[in-house]
């Protein structure tokens, strides 16, 4: 079933217990942070914009009142430019607002859920499936109860038990 009276921002603000999202994509580039990707690429500093984004904010608003926000993003290596980019600065700016971050790097094992899209599952209740275009850019999300909501729960206990701790995976294959 596809409902919801909130928007995804709005979700990122009401959620009660926890939000998971599964990123599946190589390049995020056109969605949002072009400035400081650009920045990223030129081998210049972090925009302040960049550091003091409304996204951090929404995060640490949400770990502040005990709520846990979580990630597991599938990849493999060589990593894309984006990638390297958002691992490096996204990543670490977010974490340090209380974000966690898992990797489930399938450069040399089988992809264990391939045909899981990327989304946002909030309380185990409600799941926004997120839709990109080829260039990476969102172009919006389908809001998901009901039984259909068991599925993509499958999809994070998979993608969490393959997956290791961003640190532990940057550690040995940061750059």
């Amino acid at each position: 079933m596809t409902t919801s009276s909130r928007t995804l921002g709005e979700w990122f603000s009401e959620f009660g217990r926890e939000a998971f999202r599964l990123e599946t994509l190589d390049d995020y580039g056109q969605s949002s942070g072009l400035e400081a990707y650009h920045a990223f690429l030129a081998g210049e500093g972090q925009p302040e914009s960049f550091k003091a984004s409304a996204w951090v904010e929404t995060v640490a608003e949400a770990t502040r009142s005990g709520k846990r926000m979580y990630r597991v993003h599938v990849l493999a290596r060589p990593l894309t430019d984006y990638l390297r980019f958002e691992l490096a600065w996204g990543y670490h700016r977010n974490m340090a607002a209380g974000e966690e971050f898992f990797i489930l790097d399938t450069t040399d094992r089988e992809h264990p859920i391939p045909e899981a899209p990327d989304f946002w599952l909030f309380d185990d209740e409600t799941v926004a499936e997120m839709h990109y275009d080829t260039s990476g850019t969102y172009t919006g999300a389908d809001f998901l109860t009901g039984d259909v909501v068991t599925r993509f729960k499958a999809y994070r206990d998979i993608a969490m038990a393959s997956s290791v701790p961003f640190t532990e995976w940057w550690a040995e294959h940061g750059e």
